[in-house]
């Protein structure tokens, strides 16, 4: 049996780590990595770093700093934020990182999933998809970090994104990201039982407790959270000897 993987998130602007709710009222939480090295030490399976810098200065800056991450931790790491071409995910797969995290522009243009699949392989590949439940209970997906509507559904969307090459999802749920009330427990169990590849749940941690829920409950492979470890609210050593005591397979 696969172990379970704990992912710190740390959303990156200008050079800095910073957290917010729905990527708005940003404090600065520190250096991205010594953040990461922290992380590590503490028993991180791997790590996701998300630009969410919106100048073309702040990527490059991004990119100078995914060497310094390359060279500082060891561990896998992802980055994401702002991909939207080929040469996108090569400069910054070519700079170190271990896999790169697309999202809207793979709704903008499904094709380059399997470009970078073509080109690199399937395991470089995560697609982040930020869903939003309506009214009617229907997942929808959003794009711009959750402030744009689309009509494209989760499911049909999820399963395109698997056959067109991409090695994970990267689910976060709009209506619990920041929110700290814990994982919709139901649309991942739904969702990893509908796919064959890993799905790493995303938005809403706030407890120990909660991540437990989306592994086991949930069937999630991976859980992302970012304000819990970032705050000091909860280690990752606490979070994989309460999965332990839970039965749940993670590398301690």
């Amino acid at each position: 049996m696969l172990t379970k993987r704990i992912i710190p998130c740390l959303d990156v602007k200008e050079g800095r780590t910073v957290k917010g709710i729905h990527f708005e009222q940003l404090t600065d939480v520190g250096d991205p990595v010594e953040l990461g090295r922290h992380y590590a030490r503490s028993g991180a399976d791997e790590l996701v770093y998300l630009d969410i810098s919106a100048t073309q200065q702040g990527r490059n800056t991004f990119t100078q700093l995914v060497e310094r991450i390359a060279d500082g931790i060891n561990i896998p790491f992802t980055v994401g934020g702002g991909i939207g071409t080929l040469a996108d995910a090569a400069r910054l797969l070519d700079a170190g990182a271990d896999k790169i995290s697309i999202n809207s522009a793979a709704v903008r243009q499904p094709e380059l999933i399997d470009q970078i699949a073509g080109r690199y392989g399937s395991q470089f590949v995560v697609v982040a998809i930020d869903a939003r439940q309506d009214e009617s209970g229907t997942w929808h997906i959003t794009t711009h970090g959750g402030t744009r509507s689309t009509s494209i559904e989760l499911f049909g969307w999820a399963r395109e994104v698997q056959e067109r090459g991409a090695g994970e999802i990267l689910l976060t749920s709009m209506n619990h990201d920041g929110t700290r009330s814990g994982y919709p427990i139901q649309l991942f169990a739904a969702l990893t039982q509908s796919l064959r590849i890993p799905v790493i749940a995303s938005g809403g941690a706030g407890s120990v407790d909660h991540i437990v829920e989306v592994l086991t409950q949930g069937h999630a492979d991976a859980a992302l959270a970012a304000s819990i470890f970032h705050y000091g609210e909860a280690t990752i050593r606490q979070v994989k000897e309460t999965l332990a005591e839970h039965h749940v397979p993670v590398r301690l």
